[in-house]
């Protein structure tokens, strides 16, 4: 076997020991940025009451009527309203935004007479309030 007889000079040798130490160097920790706060949901806007008021001048067809057609209530819903506002004097119809029950309220103001009852003359009352709580 040969052997090999190489002369290293200083400068190899300081050369392969930055080499070594370069690639065991620990990585330089970052700072991190600082968290935003985070974000408050957003507030629910109030809720409204529509109520609609009884008389005598509609009968209970046209109620059901009015509050499939504006409502989109089933049926059942709007036999059960019509019994609350001929018992009570006055049902809930629905509860929503200001905006929108202020808009249901003046359909129901603008639904016109009931065709068959001879003492209609316009259509039924209604009104909106805040939701308690």
């Amino acid at each position: 076997m040969a052997s090999w007889n190489i002369a290293y000079s200083g400068w190899e040798k300081r050369m392969s020991q930055e080499q070594s130490a370069a690639a065991v160097a620990e990585p330089v920790e970052r700072e991190r940025p600082t968290q935003k706060p985070r974000r408050k949901p957003p507030k629910r806007q109030p809720r409204y009451h529509v109520i609609l008021w009884n008389d005598d001048d509609h009968t209970f067809e046209y109620v059901i009527d009015m509050m499939a057609e504006l409502f989109a209530h089933p049926e059942t819903e709007g036999k059960r309203i019509a019994n609350t506002v001929h018992k009570s004097g006055k049902a809930i119809c629905c509860t929503t935004t200001l905006e929108r029950a202020e808009l249901k309220r003046d359909q129901i103001h603008a639904y016109g007479a009931d065709k068959r009852s001879q003492r209609s003359k316009g259509s039924m009352s209604a009104t909106i309030e805040p939701e308690p709580g």
